[in-house]
């Protein structure tokens, strides 16, 4: 199966370091991404840990570590559509949203 993965997506997982191919299943590609987050989040904990980040000041870099991986929070049947059909949703990170 091919997949074309809607430019926002390519976007911000670029920014990540991700290039999917058009042979690159949405699901793997979360998943990848994912890890890139927990790893961030992990290293967020042990920089707290290590008394670099005032614990009060914690939350911030958290919230600010979401907003970079906004994408997880979109369906993974939105990243993509099968080649040849019109994507479902269009991709968008409102700055007005809030992040969970």
């Amino acid at each position: 199966m091919r997949y074309e993965y809607a430019p926002e997506a390519l976007e911000v997982l670029a920014g990540h370091g991700l290039r999917p191919g058009p042979d690159t299943p949405a699901a793997l590609v979360r998943d990848a991404l994912s890890d890139l987050y927990r790893f961030e989040i992990r290293r967020l904990k042990g920089r707290l840990l290590a008394g670099e980040i005032p614990k009060e000041r914690y939350s911030d870099h958290v919230i600010a570590l979401r907003k970079q991986y906004w994408l997880l929070s979109v369906p993974v049947q939105h990243w993509v559509h099968e080649s040849g059909q019109s994507p479902n949703h269009p991709i968008t990170n409102s700055s007005d949203r809030q992040i969970p």
